[in-house]
């Protein structure tokens, strides 16, 4: 980046809130990926709407790049400064705007914690459903400009159920709104939707209005042991086809559960080869009639035992435990590729066993978890990075893994965005026409492409794997 215009740039902010030095920089580098870092050329923390502006100005006219990056805690390479340029913190633009009780939404700033939303309304006997794995440290801007998941999403959907309005700075500099405290609104194209899971390519998300519920009355949490996957797979899809939709239906094999016990040493049986942790939420009557059944049809499905969870407190370390999974096998071994493979709940069988052939295929460390009752799975790779013939076969692991997602029905993502990881396998879901339609659109919002360059589209596509399907 030329001096003068970096000058520019920090003038805007103020030197205080820019970090120039390469040592300031190299922390920015990077996110949650395995394997993919580059170095960008200043980072600056903005303090207000007007300076976010002034930033895209300058880098409009100069043709630098912009990547907006929340906690870091992306696994698809999305926040990583491909490209160099100018990375945009909200460490400054971190606060709760607006609580409007009448018309059930908050509205932020893209910086605030998302567990900091659940506790704020939850003071006011309120609800904000979405809750990521990374809900203690990611962000609101960073949720929804990836879409983010979690735990409750089978019933209570994503990020993007939940999205209101926006307000986002364009690579024009200029300021679109979009959306409203409006129950209903079909004025022209759904333009909050598209920016939702943008990841940061078409402008840079501002301020976010969010849509609230009443809080659930009570909550009930089962945990519930299996000695094969299988079983734990057919139990999940029958607790579906009773038209029972929990709030929590999760999944963890067996070599997740062993890290997690390791972890946190909370008397997780590891003998077991799967797990399923299980909440209802709601009406009490309805909670206590949806467990009965869930009760029954895990016993039919050959539980060898369950553990229903006698406090709050003991419901939380449960799901804490899942939370933390993914941290857990991350003490296993020097490099943790975690992947995010969804196909239909039917399917959900035929997915875990083929990720179990593949590891024994490719000679690899592959453990499961993942969000059983949306079809949501996520195969973990536990490897070495500086071990260059287990990378190869841990990147030929992973096209299989999506393409036995594809033709089961499913897609390469299902909650952590495509980033720069994915976008080599896009085409194999949406197609050449997909592509097309998207980057038209991209044209059209950014011509310069300055904003996210190098997410979501690849230079090319990676070829499609022949793999014999019995």
């Amino acid at each position: 980046m030329d001096v003068q215009v970096k000058e520019c740039l920090i003038a805007i902010t103020g030197s205080a809130h820019a970090r120039a030095s390469t040592a300031q920089r190299l922390a920015y580098s990077y996110d949650a990926t395995a394997n993919f870092q580059a170095l960008p050329d200043l980072v600056l923390s903005p303090a207000s709407i007007e300076e976010i502006q002034e930033i895209v100005k300058v880098c409009t006219e100069y043709g630098v790049p912009i990547v907006s990056r929340g906690s870091g805690t992306n696994l698809a390479a999305g926040t990583t400064p491909t490209s160099g340029g100018v990375v945009i913190l909200f460490n400054r633009m971190n606060r709760i705007l607006e609580l409007d009780e009448e018309n059930l939404t908050l509205t932020v700033q893209p910086g605030v914690i998302t567990q900091a939303i659940n506790e704020r309304v939850a003071e006011k006997g309120l609800f904000y459903p979405p809750d990521p794995s990374s809900m203690s440290i990611s962000t609101i801007g960073g949720n929804v400009s990836e879409n983010s998941g979690g735990l409750r999403g089978l019933k209570y959907g994503v990020t993007r159920d939940y999205v209101k309005a926006l307000k986002i700075v364009l690579p024009s500099g200029e300021l679109l709104t979009t959306g409203g405290k409006l129950a209903k609104d079909v004025a022209g194209y759904d333009l909050t939707s598209l920016f939702v899971g943008s990841e940061g390519t078409l402008g840079i998300i501002v301020e976010i209005t969010l849509g609230l519920i009443p809080a659930p009355e009570t909550k009930k949490t089962l945990v519930v042991y299996y000695d094969t996957l299988e079983k734990a797979a057919q139990t999940v899809s029958s607790i579906i086809a009773a038209k029972i939709v929990p709030a929590t239906l999760e999944f963890m094999d067996q070599g997740t559960i062993e890290a997690v016990e390791e972890f946190m040493k909370i008397g997780l049986p590891t003998n077991c080869e799967a797990m399923l942790l299980i909440e209802q939420d709601g009406d009490p009557m309805i909670v206590e009639r949806d467990m009965e059944l869930v009760h029954k049809l895990c016993m039919e499905h050959g539980a060898t035992s369950m553990q229903l969870a006698q406090t709050a407190e003991e419901a939380a370390q449960l799901s804490i435990a899942r939370r933390v999974a993914l941290s857990a096998l991350a003490r296993k071994r020097p490099t943790t590729i975690l992947e995010d493979a969804t196909v239909p709940r039917s399917e959900i069988a035929k997915m875990v066993k083929a990720v179990q052939e593949i590891a024994v295929k490719y000679d690899l460390l592959i453990c499961t978890f993942g969000h059983a009752g949306d079809g949501n799975l996520h195969p973990t790779i536990l490897t070495d990075v500086r071990d260059d013939a287990e990378m190869a076969r841990v990147e030929m692991a992973f096209a299989e893994i999506f393409d036995h997602a594809i033709k089961l029905g499913g897609t390469i993502t299902g909650e952590h965005g495509v980033g720069e990881m994915k976008a080599p396998y896009l085409e194999w879901k949406i197609g050449k026409a997909g592509i097309d339609t998207m980057k038209s659109i991209k044209q059209a919002i950014d011509p310069l492409n300055i904003m996210n360059p190098g997410k979501i589209f690849a230079k090319s596509a990676k070829k499609r794997v022949v793999v014999q399907h019995e």
